[in-house]
């Protein structure tokens, strides 16, 4: 890796724990989101794996980082999977990204999701998340799914279908809801993401 793409990797990394603090209400400081947030180590330990799992040569060493990161964060990211920026996992134990999962930029996920298969056969068998998707905790996207840009996942639904670019799925197996309206705070409206547990309550 040369100077400058070492630079840009190193920017990516701070991207990532800034996307944290940004989303998080909780975090009180970069230096607390860098030294202490599973989800975020989670998805640096991925981005040094997938780097080297680009050279055949190297995915043994992939593996390892990968088995390692689980260990130390709960969270399971196969160096296969395709990342886009800004991800946050937030509280992070649990989550399981398979082989052949896509996640686009500026997605959200929370605590026990899996991104997973429905089938050992080879070839494309995890979903694909477009950008801004919100998964809620808990929930589970099976096969090589498509969901839609901006949708939103409610907490422990079951997704076995594509979702809609926009839509809200909820429910085992998992059905699209019409989204509520935002609430209004001291005149202004906010969309928490922890109110995602509304949906299937």
């Amino acid at each position: 890796m040369d100077r400058s793409s070492a630079r840009a990797f190193l920017r990516l990394l701070r991207e990532d724990a800034e996307t944290a603090r940004a989303q998080d209400p909780a975090a009180t400081s970069l230096a607390a989101v860098v030294l202490t947030y599973p989800g975020v180590h989670a998805v640096w330990h991925y981005r040094v794996a997938h780097a080297l799992w680009q050279q055949p040569a190297l995915r043994l060493l992939a593996r390892v980082i990968s088995l390692a990161s689980r260990l130390f964060t709960g969270v399971e990211i196969h160096p296969g999977a395709r990342i886009g920026r800004r991800l946050f996992i937030d509280h992070g134990m649990g989550v399981v990204i398979g082989a052949t999962a896509e996640v686009g930029d500026d997605c959200l996920l929370f605590h026990g999701v899996t991104l997973g298969g429905r089938s050992m056969n080879p070839g494309k068998r995890h979903p694909t998340l477009g950008d801004r998707v919100m998964v809620g905790s808990g929930a589970k996207i099976l096969g090589p799914l498509w969901i839609g840009h901006d949708a939103k996942i409610g907490a422990n639904a079951v997704v076995t279908r594509d979702v809609p670019a926009s839509a809200v799925a909820v429910g085992v197996p998992a059905r699209l809801r019409t989204p509520r309206p935002p609430r209004p705070t001291n005149g202004q409206s906010f969309e928490d993401p922890s109110q995602l547990i509304e949906y299937v309550i």
